[in-house]
């Protein structure tokens, strides 16, 4: 994923809200969301390039999802993929935490990454662009880019403030939430104004200007995916995922509604 927002114990139907878009190249083959062949346990999208994901679930409820940190750096030789790093969480028995600190020490060989890992009772972050690279995350409202958890990027900023007004209005206690505005979030095509602050990140001005925009929409590369996640305390769940070809149009949408233990 390049953008998301979530909700982490902050609803009270709900343990985990997510909304999170994905950018990837055109070219790059994809699998839409669906339990895995190979992997039963397993319920994401899959790079069939190098056979990981960007986001899954499995049937505890655990889930993960990964960014790449935008700072141009080279990858270390003979990286793995980071879309391993979920399916090395769910293929193991470990919670969020446990998981983390396992995969820590091994977080240099990677490219850069920001990694998201939920299990029933808590949100654990690791990044390998910073020091600690372990944090265990309070309750609370969050959201995610290319660069660390919480960077006010423009868009970031963007998404986040419509999605604490989603949330403020979501309805009464026991109804399950209109999940349309959420993808209407994630929609928005809109690029920052001309005088925000861009980050600095290595590309060109013309490339942060087209990324500025919660939803990328560009021939070669682009918002591939719209996801959304509604975990509830009581087990049940739900996922959510639009695809979009290189104009941004919609390709395909895939749900499944999961109750406790599915």
């Amino acid at each position: 994923m390049c953008l998301l927002v979530l909700a982490w114990q902050a609803h009270p139907r709900y343990r985990l809200i997510l909304a999170a878009n994905r950018d990837e190249f055109h070219e790059r083959p994809s699998a839409p969301l669906a339990r895995w062949a190979d992997r039963p346990s397993i319920l994401g999208g899959r790079d069939l390039r190098a056979g990981g994901t960007w986001l899954a679930l499995d049937q505890e409820r655990r889930l993960g999802v990964v960014t790449n940190y935008r700072d141009l750096q080279p990858s270390p030789p003979g990286a793995p993929s980071r879309g391993e790093l979920i399916p090395n969480y769910l293929l193991q028995a470990d919670g969020a935490v446990a998981s983390t600190a396992r995969l820590a020490p091994g977080a240099d060989a990677y490219a850069g990454f920001n990694l998201l890992l939920f299990d029933e009772r808590e949100l654990s972050y690791l990044t390998n662009r910073a020091t600690p690279p372990v944090r265990t995350m309070p309750p609370g409202i969050y959201a995610l880019s290319n660069h660390l958890l919480d960077t006010p990027w423009p868009k970031v900023t963007r998404v986040r403030r419509g999605f604490e007004s989603w949330l403020g209005h979501t309805g009464p206690k026991g109804a399950a939430p209109d999940t349309a505005g959420l993808f209407a979030l994630l929609a928005d095509r809109t690029h920052a104004p001309d005088q925000a602050e861009l980050p600095h990140s290595g590309l060109s001005a013309e490339w942060e200007r087209v990324l500025s925009s919660p939803f990328v929409l560009n021939p070669s590369y682009g918002t591939r995916s719209s996801t959304v996640v509604l975990l509830e305390r009581q087990g049940g769940a739900s996922i959510q995922e639009r695809r979009f070809g290189p104009g941004g149009q919609l390709t395909g949408e895939t749900t499944f509604v999961l109750a406790p233990g599915e």
